[in-house]
């Protein structure tokens, strides 16, 4: 399965695009709180799978504005999944020393205004303004040594700045589902109670108390 076939997985629940990954050769190669991550069978690409995704569009929407950018990943596919889901297919990325992130991550409020990643500082906070006001539960941004990644070649990529305050969406969640069927409509929140960091850790208990509230807000 190529990039332009996982295009076709648009609108399908996240179980679904899951399985057709599984069937089409890719392998499992990330878990995150709110997505897995599968890679191609030819090693170049990776699929983010997140069955409930309230701030990602807003690092695609980073990647887009600077296409090409040498410190951002390669966007190749971004689409909606059933229920408030999100797949996005990017450039496969590997883990660099934490000396190497740390360096990069020390440029982002020091840089010169002609270092590349003041290009993306400064569109980064502009998003996270704009995000700040219109998306529920924002979180902000998240500029630390893990999200510095590189690619085949070596150069190092920066991944996922931004992120949605999920410890508060699943206390809201537990304590006034109410305000929180208020903030995210039924149709982008159908599958909250999937993501990667609720199946991995959460006891029975909280598993089943979560969705019961889920349930209750439809």
């Amino acid at each position: 399965m190529s990039s332009f076939d996982v295009d076709t997985l648009r609108g399908l629940p996240h179980r679904e695009a899951a399985g057709r990954l599984l069937a089409g050769g890719w392998n499992v190669c990330g878990l995150g709180d709110w997505a897995t991550v599968w890679r191609s069978p030819d090693g170049a690409l990776v699929a983010r799978v997140s069955p409930f995704e309230p701030a990602y569009g807003v690092f695609v929407e980073l990647c887009r504005s600077l296409e090409g950018h040498p410190l951002l990943p390669r966007i190749e596919v971004d689409a909606p999944l059933a229920g408030g889901g999100r797949i996005t297919v990017m450039e496969f990325l590997m883990p660099v020393q934490r000396a190497e992130a740390e360096a990069v991550v020390d440029r982002w409020s020091a840089a010169a205004p002609d270092d590349p990643i003041t290009t993306v500082r400064r569109k980064a906070e502009q998003l996270d303004a704009e995000a700040a006001r219109s998306v529920p539960f924002w979180g902000g941004l998240d500029h630390n040594p893990g999200n510095v990644l590189r690619n085949a070649v070596g150069e190092p990529k920066l991944v996922d700045l931004f992120y949605a305050a999920g410890l508060e969406i699943y206390r809201v969640l537990r304590e006034d589902p109410a305000r929180l069927a208020e903030a995210i409509p039924a149709e982008r929140r159908r599958y909250i109670c999937d993501i990667a960091a609720l199946a991995r850790m959460s006891d029975p208990d909280e598993l089943a108390a979560l969705r019961a509230a889920a349930d209750s807000i439809g």
